[in-house]
């Protein structure tokens, strides 16, 4: 059997030359194409293993190209990998539906890259069953997490392997410290014993006997152990200077750990970090309130106090969570995020109303109805967007933009707290923004306005 080949289609030369280095590896022939266009001439005379596509490219993008490829009967049984910075089940539907076997994150791992290649059969496969960030495009779709799918509080792993790396480092220098003093004592030894035979009084010439004085040999000795002790008492101290020094970059490595262990609690009115649905945030901070928002201050009631901890207070001002473009709402990370807050809330005894409303952003897109719509690349002037607005949230009817494990989880505190606590979840007004879009001018970016449409495209919590 002869060499598998691939194809890789994308604009951008570094992305090109970085997977191709993926792939080389697995003894894989690679090809590339800048745009979709000169692909598909490719695939006039040449038919690859495998095809690797980017999803946004000038002229005709990756799902226009997909769809071409699929149609034509001499091209339509190779397999295509797409790859592309959006998320959301919307686009691994719109993939899914127009052939792709499966979405790779644009910040491609060489994980993700051999167990593409194993499940396409173009390696032997050694896997073990663990999963990164590849996700296949026929995921089963749940209604939600329940309750013993809530992910736990972070494992202290990387504290381990903190304290495992610098023991074996620390067992190396203490190693390489006890060769080099070795050293430096055969040296000078080496060193004196030279010194004495040079010392030595020359063997008689003739048979008279002439008497020589006498050297001073003791001082010659004590003076030469004398420098011994010195440099390996240089030595010592020098050794003890370095373990003192990994002792202390130790001891701030291991606080470093537990401050990432221990995110800062968000105050209030504080916009959150954006999650993704699969529970990350760009600083790598598991999304929730874990930590009390206020401190309790004298005086203060009890209630109130309990509120605050939750990430909330009865003074009006609202707990915002931004949600990303095409993701639920209520869904993903952010149902988590509001089940640990009722969570509290209920076990609290905290009484009242959670009032929760969502907010779309007006999103500058490329597409159209029939393939879809996807965020415009920041470069691009506003201008030329083909819609601006929020398609996936106007499509939601007012049942579905309640999903069926938000609907349950509110029904789960109203009966946990006897009717004491409710839910409420209503649709925000969409000129209420939490940030202003940009004049429109002939120069403005998409970058520009998608930055304002992100802050605006949100959920405020508060409790009456």
């Amino acid at each position: 059997m002869g060499a598998k080949r691939a194809l890789i289609v994308d604009d951008s030369r570094s992305a090109r030359l970085f997977l191709a280095r993926m792939l080389e590896k697995y003894e894989i022939d690679v090809d590339s194409a800048e745009t979709a266009e000169a692909a598909i001439e490719y695939l006039a005379s040449h038919r690859p293993d495998v095809i690797f596509m980017d999803h946004m490219m000038p002229g005709m993008d990756g799902f226009q190209a997909v769809q071409a490829i699929k149609n034509n009967p001499r091209t339509a049984t190779i397999p295509i990998m797409m790859y592309t910075s959006q998320e959301g089940e919307l686009y691994l539907g719109q993939a899914r539906a127009l052939g792709a076997v499966g979405v790779l994150p644009k910040q491609i791992k060489p994980t993700d890259v051999s167990k593409v290649l194993y499940q396409l059969h173009l390696v032997p496969d050694r896997r073990t069953g663990e999963q990164t960030t590849f996700k296949p495009v026929a995921v089963a779709v749940h209604d939600g997490p329940t309750e013993d799918q809530v992910p736990a509080a972070a494992a202290p792993g990387p504290r381990v392997l903190t304290e495992t790396s610098l023991r074996e480092q620390f067992a190396e220098l203490r190693r390489a410290l006890v060769a080099g003093i070795d050293t430096q004592t055969d040296r000078i030894t080496a060193e004196v014993r030279a010194l004495l035979l040079e010392a030595l009084p020359p063997p008689p010439v003739d048979a008279v006997v002439h008497r020589t004085p006498q050297r001073p040999w003791g001082w010659i000795v004590a003076s030469v152990a004398l420098a011994i002790a010195l440099a390996s008492t240089a030595l010592w101290w020098r050794d003890l200077t370095v373990l003192r020094s990994m002792a202390k970059d130790m001891e701030q490595l291991r606080a470093e750990v537990a401050r990432l262990a221990s995110p800062p609690a968000p105050r209030v009115g504080e916009v959150l970090p954006p999650a993704t649905d699969d529970g990350s945030t760009p600083n790598g901070v598991a999304p929730g309130i874990t930590a009390p928002v206020a401190a309790a201050l004298p005086g203060q009631p009890a209630v109130l106090q309990s509120t605050r901890r939750a990430g909330l207070t009865a003074d009006g001002k609202p707990l915002v969570i931004p949600v990303p473009y095409g993701s639920d709402a209520l869904g993903g990370a952010r149902l988590d995020t509001l089940r640990q807050m009722l969570d509290r809330l209920t076990k609290q005894g905290v009484g009242g109303v959670v009032d929760i409303k969502t907010f779309p952003g007006r999103f500058c897109l490329m597409g159209n109805p029939t393939d879809g719509y996807s965020v415009a690349p920041d470069e691009t002037l506003a201008s030329k967007c083909d819609l601006m607005g929020n398609p996936s949230d106007d499509a939601l009817s007012p049942a579905q933009r309640t999903p069926i494990a938000f609907a349950n989880l509110a029904g789960s505190v109203r009966n946990a707290s006897h009717g004491n606590l409710e839910v409420q979840v209503a649709s925000g007004d969409p000129a209420v923004t939490a940030a202003p879009y940009p004049q429109a001018s002939s120069e403005l970016t998409a970058g520009e306005w998608n930055r304002a449409a992100a802050a605006n495209n949100r959920i405020e919590i508060r409790l009456h």
